[in-house]
This record gives C-alpha cells, sequence and structure tokens, in this order.
C-alpha cells in the first residue's frame, strides 16, 4: 500500500483486508531479539547462555541456549541456538482457562501471553523452573544432553488456582517455593512433599471478607513501583534453617470495585478489584519471617512463623510504602527501602534476624536481657523537593570493617541520577544487658559518601554490575546523549573517571555474568534492526583503560539494511523555554517531495515514558509504520516532564497534568511543519494511549484550531479516579492540590469539546482494571448531557492492552477507517 491510499476510500471489508496486508509486510520489522539472559559456566570451560525469544519459524517464545566456545574467540562467529525444551511440549493450551491472577501478572509486567515468558535457573546445579499452563515444570540441564529436554510438572499443591512466581532456593535447588490462591507454598521437588507455609488468604468468594496474601506485593507495589516480588530466600542456609522474608499485604481498607467479568469466563459475573484512588486508602503491608527444616526423609518441618518485634509503621510511621527489600549477601541482615506518601522520603533500613520473634516479647524490666539485640538502622536517607525516583542500583559490597556497612546507591541529589559509594557506621554489638530501643538508630552515620559517576546525564535505573575483585563499576548511562544507552565502567579507586564501553551512533541493552567476566548485548539504531553480540571482558591493569572487550560471536547478527521508509527521522528543536526537545517523524511510504500530508501526532507526553530515541523502531511501534504505509506523516515528541531528562525537567509536570504538556507538543509541531513542509497542518489528528490518550482529549479541547481530529486510547478523565502511587507521586494527595486536579480533569472541560461530528473517537477494554472504564463513562455521561458528538469502540473482553489478535486488527481497522473518512 502505498502513500496514495491515504486519499483513497476504502470500504470495511477492504480495510480489514489493508491491516492483515500490513501486518504480514512489516513483520520484518520484528526480530527475535533474545531476553531474560542468564549464563552458567559448564564442567568443560564453555559458557551457557539461556535466553528466551522466538526460534525460526515458531511463533511463540520458548527457552533457549547457545554455548560460547572457552578457546579461539571468532568475532565473526554466529553462534547456534538450541531449544532448551522439546518443541512438542504444551506451553499453550487450548483447554486452560487462565486465571485472572495469571492474566494481571501479564499485565503488570507487560508481558506477552504466548509461550514461555519468565524461567529461572540454579546455575550450581542446572535446574531450570518455569511457569506455564497455569502450572510449574522443572529439568535439569547436565550440560551434556545433546538434545532438547522434556520438562516434568513439579509435584506441587493439589490446590486448584495458578502455581505462581516460583523461586529455586539458592541454597538447595531441591526446594522451590511459589505461589498458590495468595500465599507461599514450598515443594521439595525430590521427595514431592508440599507445604503450604502461610496461611493469610482464606480463599472465600467474597473479596471484603478475605483482604489477607502473603508474597504478593500490592496492586501498587506491581503497577506503579515496578515490584513483582513479595519473597525473598535466605542466599544461604545455616545450621539447617531455611529461611524466607516476606510480605503480608492487608487490603481490608482498600475500595472494592465491580467490573464486568471477561467473556471468556461462561459465569457472567462481575469481577471484583481492590482498587486505591488518589487520596484514599493504600494496602498495609507488613514485613514476616519463615523458618523451617528439611527432614533426614526430606520432609518439610519445624515451620516456625515470625514477626517483628519493632514493627515498621512503629518506628517509621511515615512509612507508606515499602518499595524495595532482600537480604545482604551474608545473610546477616535484611534491608527495605521505605517511602512515605508523598514519596519525597526515603530511608534505607537495615533489620537484623533478631527482630523477628515467635512472640512479641513484654518489656518489663529485667526481663529483656535475652532480646537476641534486634538492631534497626537506618543507612540512608533521600529527600525530593519533587518526588524520588525509586531504583534498583543498590549493591552491598563485602569486607567493609566492623560495625561498618558499604554499598553502592543512586541518588538524584544533583538533580540527575549517579552512583555513590556509601560507608556507613553501624551499632556495636553487645552482649550485655539493654534496653531495647538501645539498638534503633534512625538517623544514618555516614562515614563516607564517594560520587563515582557526575553531569548533566543520567544512570539508568535497573542494572549495575560489581566486579568485586578488580574494584569496577559496569553501567548504563545516557552521558553521549539522551538519545543512546550506553555501557559505561567505573572504578571504585578512581572515581569520577567514567570510561565508555560501547560505540556511539547506537542504542544498547546488557547482561554481564555474576563474575563480570563475559557481557551479552544488544544493540540497535533507528536505521538497524538490532544484533546481539556476545564479548569476553578481560583486564590489563586495575584501571577503566585496561578494561578489554573481545567480541566471541554474534548470538544475533544484524540484518540487511531495511528499507529506508521504515526508518524514522530524528529531529532536535530549542522551544521558547531555551530547552531543547526532540521529536521522531515517519515519512509516508510513497512520499513525494513539494507534497503535503495529513498527520497523526502520536502522543503520549507523561512521566516516566520516552518514545524518541535512536534505537530501532520495530513491532512495538507497528501502529506507527502501519499509518505510515497508509500515506500518513506520524509524529511523536517527547516534551517537558518525559524520562531520561533529570528531576527538573520531569518535575515540569508536578502538580498540574494535563495542563502543560500540550503546549511543546504543539510548539514543536508547528516547527515541523514549517521546517519540513510536508506536514498539513489543516488536517492533523492527535492519537496516544492510557496517559496519550487523555492528552488526546485534552489536545481536542485546549488546541481544536490545531487538531482536527482525537483518537482517545483508554484514556484517565480524572485524576480522582486513578491509582494513589502514580497520582500522588506527581500531582500531590487531592487535599493539598485541590486546583490542580481540578484544572487536569477532562470532565470540567465538556463544555469545551467541539460541535461537529466525527472529530472525537474514544476506545476502550470493557474490563481493563488499570485506567478503568468508569473513566469513558463518566466522560461519555457528561458528552450526552452536555449534547456532544462522539463516537466510542469497545472491546468487552480486553483489558488496558490490548492483547487478542482479532481485538487488534479490529482496532486498526477502526483507527484507519475513522482516520480515512474524517481527517
Amino acid at each position: 500500500m502505498d502513500a496514495e491510499s491515504a486519499d483513497c476510500k476504502l470500504s470495511w471489508s477492504e480495510l480489514k483486508n489493508v491491516v492483515t496486508d500490513l501486518r504480514r509486510q512489516l513483520s520484518s520489522l520484528s526480530t527475535m531479539v533474545p531476553t531474560n539472559v542468564s549464563f552458567r559456566q559448564l564442567h568443560d570451560g564453555r559458557t551457557r547462555i539461556y535466553f528466551l525469544s522466538t526460534p525460526q519459524n515458531g511463533w511463540e517464545s520458548t527457552l533457549l541456549f547457545a554455548d560460547v566456545p572457552n578457546e579461539n574467540p571468532n568475532a565473526s562467529l554466529t553462534l547456534q541456538w538450541h531449544c532448551v525444551i522439546e518443541s512438542n511440549f504444551p506451553t499453550v493450551s487450548a483447554s486452560i482457562r487462565y486465571s485472572r491472577e495469571e492474566q494481571l501478572l501479564w499485565e503488570r509486567k507487560r508481558l506477552a501471553t504466548w509461550g514461555i515468558n519468565w524461567y529461572e535457573i540454579h546455575s550450581a546445579s542446572g535446574k531450570i523452573v518455569f511457569p506455564a499452563n497455569s502450572s510449574l515444570f522443572q529439568c535439569i540441564d547436565n550440560g551434556y544432553s545433546a538434545g532438547p529436554l522434556f520438562p516434568t510438572k513439579l509435584r506441587i499443591s493439589t490446590a486448584s488456582g495458578a502455581k505462581l512466581n516460583p523461586q529455586i532456593c539458592p541454597s538447595n535447588p531441591d526446594l522451590v517455593a511459589y505461589i498458590c490462591n495468595q500465599d507461599i507454598w514450598v515443594a521439595h521437588t525430590v521427595s514431592g512433599c508440599n507445604e503450604r507455609l502461610t496461611y493469610a488468604h482464606k480463599g472465600g468468594r467474597n473479596l471484603a471478607d478475605d483482604p489477607l496474601c502473603a508474597g504478593v506485593p500490592s496492586y501498587v507495589m506491581q503497577e506503579e513501583f515496578s515490584r513483582y516480588q513479595g519473597y525473598w530466600w535466605q542466599p544461604t542456609c545455616a545450621l539447617g534453617v531455611y529461611r524466607i522474608l516476606y510480605e503480608e499485604i492487608d487490603d481490608g481498607d482498600v475500595k472494592i470495585f465491580c467490573f464486568p467479568s471477561s467473556q471468556s469466563d461462561p459465569s457472567g459475573e462481575v469481577e471484583e478489584f481492590r482498587f486505591p484512588r488518589a487520596g484514599c486508602a493504600n494496602s498495609k503491608s507488613y514485613l514476616k519471617l519463615i523458618e523451617f527444616r528439611i527432614s533426614d526423609t526430606q520432609q518439610i518441618t519445624d515451620i516456625v512463623m515470625l514477626e517483628l518485634q519493632f514493627s515498621v509503621n512503629t518506628l517509621f510511621p511515615w512509612t507508606e510504602y515499602i518499595v524495595r527489600a532482600g537480604w545482604t549477601p551474608d545473610s546477616e541482615y535484611i534491608w527495605v527501602q521505605l517511602l512515605d506518601r508523598r514519596q519525597k522520603h526515603l530511608e534505607l533500613v537495615l533489620l537484623s534476624l533478631s527482630n523477628f520473634t515467635e512472640v512479641l516479647p513484654m518489656y518489663d524490666e529485667g526481663t529483656n536481657s535475652d532480646i537476641g539485640n534486634p538492631m534497626v538502622q537506618v543507612i540512608y536517607a533521600e529527600e525530593s523537593c519533587a518526588w524520588v525516583n525509586v531504583h534498583d542500583l543498590l549493591v552491598f559490597l563485602p569486607g567493609a570493617s566492623d560495625n561498618q556497612v558499604q554499598f553502592i546507591w543512586a541518588s538524584e541529589e544533583t538533580g540527575f541520577r549517579h552512583l555513590y559509594l556509601v560507608t556507613a557506621q553501624l551499632m556495636p554489638y553487645t552482649n550485655g544487658i539493654s534496653e531495647p530501643m538501645d539498638h534503633v538508630s534512625l538517623h544514618p552515620k555516614l562515614l563516607q559518601k564517594v560520587a563515582l559517576t557526575h553531569g548533566d546525564w543520567e544512570v539508568l535505573a535497573q542494572d549495575i554490575w560489581v566486579d568485586v575483585e578488580r574494584e569496577v563499576v559496569y553501567f548504563m548511562g545516557l552521558r553521549e546523549t539522551v538519545l543512546e544507552k550506553h555501557l559505561y565502567v567505573v572504578s571504585l579507586r578512581r572515581p569520577g573517571e567514567v570510561r565508555l564501553l560501547t560505540r556511539t551512533g547506537y542504542s544498547y541493552q546488557c547482561d554481564f555474568n555474576d563474575e563480570c567476566s563475559m557481557l551479552v548485548t544488544v544493540y540497535s539504531n533507528i536505521e538497524n534492526i538490532p544484533a546481539c553480540q556476545v564479548f569476553k571482558v578481560t583486564h590489563t591493569d586495575w584501571t577503566v583503560e585496561g578494561v578489554q572487550l573481545t567480541p566471541l560471536g554474534y548470538l544475533l547478527e544484524s540484518g540487511p539494511p531495511l528499507n529506508k521508509k521504515y526508518c524514522p527521522d530524528l529531529f532536535t528543536h530549542t522551544i521558547e523555554s531555551g530547552h531543547t526537545l526532540y521529536a521522531m517523524v515517519f515519512k509516508p511510504h510513497g512520499f513525494q517531495q513539494g507534497k503535503q500530508y495529513p498527520t497523526i501526532l502520536n502522543v503520549y507526553g507523561g512521566p516516566e515514558v520516552q518514545l524518541v530515541s535512536n534505537a530501532f523502531k520495530g513491532m512495538r511501534q507497528l501502529r506507527m509504520h502501519m499509518l505510515a504505509a497508509r500515506g500518513y506523516c506520524v509524529v511523536a515528541i517527547d516534551s517537558r516532564g518525559s524520562q531520561h531528562r533529570g528531576i527538573e525537567f520531569e518535575s515540569y509536570l508536578r502538580g498540574r497534568m494535563g495542563t502543560v504538556e500540550l503546549v511543546d507538543q504543539v510548539e514543536v509541531l508547528k516547527w515541523l511543519a514549517s521546517s519540513l513542509g510536508y506536514v498539513d497542518l489543516r488536517r492533523v489528528a492527535i492519537h496516544g494511549w492510557s496517559y496519550g490518550g487523555y492528552l488526546s482529549l485534552m489536545g481536542l479541547v485546549q488546541h481544536p484550531d490545531v487538531f482536527k481530529l482525537a483518537i482517545a486510547g483508554a484514556p484517565v478523565t480524572n485524576w480522582m479516579l486513578y491509582d494513589t502511587g502514580y497520582t500522588e507521586r506527581y500531582m500531590d494527595l487531592p487535599e493539598n492540590n485541590q486546583q490542580g486536579y481540578d484544572e487536569g480533569s477532562v470532565l470540567n472541560y465538556i463544555n469545551k469539546f467541539p460541535e461537529e461530528e466525527n472529530r472525537l473517537l474514544i476506545i476502550h477494554g470493557l474490563i481493563d482494571e488499570n485506567v478503568h472504564f468508569y473513566h469513558t463513562s463518566q466522560l461519555i455521561n457528561s458528552m450526552v448531557k452536555a449534547g456532544k458528538p462522539y463516537q466510542l469502540q469497545i472491546y468487552p473482553n480486553e483489558r488496558h492492552s490490548l492483547r487478542h489478535l482479532d481485538a487488534s486488527k479490529h482496532y486498526e481497522t477502526t483507527l484507519l477507517s475513522f482516520l480515512q473518512n474524517h481527517l
């Protein structure tokens, strides 16, 4: 289909065929990029790399491996992919009706619903565990097997309900913990012994009477803080005692909402969800500990449930969220990150194991000598005038002297996220009789805090890799340009000396093995589809200049250059405020110089997202490519408030979402039109999903002279209806910013929507549990009362993402039809 197609009116049936044809044509943009990479050293010195991808001629994701030879590195070698699992293993079954818990986990993690989308491997033993078909499966890769393995189902709980989030015990791979029906279970995979460890959830049909769960983070923790883990194995087993730290969630104060059940549910009943709207009660979170032993007959015995003597909420009454938790590598301490409700104050706290007890003691005078010194110590505190961006950049280092702890941490105190080497003092251990509060320190005692990186650029929030022996830290950052993610290294011995390890002109994703001796990197740019290369990491000396990357081969070679019509152009513009903004423009495929084209502004515009970068725009941008193929010019702009530009740039939206974003979008759009000459400003549609759907509505209200049409997908219409974690971070609590909530509500601008027909199309999944359909129903109810025209497309069986192929194709046909008929 060429660019002339935009001016050619097609019937619905013809457009359906166009969508099918375009999906087939655009399949060349789909790449089998390895994800979820793990490393394992084999007996003969080879390194085996495990990853998830889609094998050639396959259609669903599976677990694969490639072996890296231990000698004679060959930079041009293409490493052979092998299936870990037999190809006829049924990862998808038509007879399986997936549980709501599985569906919601896929939504929170943004995972695909077909094939294997997650696995866990125990490197020393080769044991692999993964969820599929609502159950758990295992296999053992001994490193010698010539063919693929056929997994066996774990002998686990016979209780109904999906088995989710399995974790192999680090010190004993025979033990696998998992979640079933909102509680933690553990299985001994050799003896077949299964034990339910927690009894928080009753499993009743009445949600109101069953508010507790164990090992499962709250909705807000998963959706807004990207923590999907609610229990943590102790790294080592001491004296035969296994321990699991876990989080118990009490949703009793969180309001219940009812949605229509999915169409795949034959009961036709409503689904109940707990959802904390802005300003309302959140889930309560409690840290607890389980201890158990393994008998001589490999049975799970001596299960003990322990609770904190000093609860987090007692010592830190300001705490609203436990955003991160885990164990120190030596298993001596539990660490937690605590965040207040307004998300401006965060503390990193160490808890000794003696904080946990079976029975809360009564502290009468003279009876507290066997408390066991339950140390509670704040080792770091963070403040922000905007908000604290929670990250995963925390590594505890071994070898600190007595009564000290040393760790690598990231802070945005300079306005940009950077790495710091922190040394904090711990309270001395005493054996004498003492008061309980003698072992509580609520103020960090920092002995040293050294900036490892600095500058007006950002260290990315997800991964750092520390080579403890050589005292170097590898990390991802944006020092060269905000448009490219690169790998860097810095030495703990020479802080501030940062060395770039990857090539400019590309954007990278990286994974290291535990020893930091091997690296897998996926890289691409705007014109080249992703390639995946393996490198050996060596050192000529202890400095960052001594780090050497030797190519060992490719997991995925870069393909031939794509047709330029699939490659958008990148643009830079300095707006009136003095800020530099970036834009991306997809030309119509049949582009002709001197002609103006109808244009789609594809908008997101909210925080935590960057649309424009020098990375390949593949199937994730399917609809942008589809529109360009149909003869539309497609524009995407990262306005102030977007990600990776520092806290000041991001906080442009603070307290005033929906009132300022479109000023930047329109200014850059008009600049592009005047600079390029082929953007037809008389025919511009604004289209987006979620926050982008919200701004699409606001665009038609605030700039009806600029946007002829708006297509709003799953739009927020009133921030009072959205969740606490996201909304309050950027808008504060409603009681502190009522004006901002009022001005940011689409519902307060109904009279400003145009009177002309066919200018507004709203699209929403009926069972969307993220942006509830109630947002749209409130909007259309107000539109009806005001006599305003609109079109509405509902997908009864879809949540926030359109996951079914038939719904996606119907939506794309609807989009093309609306645009061709009215733009």
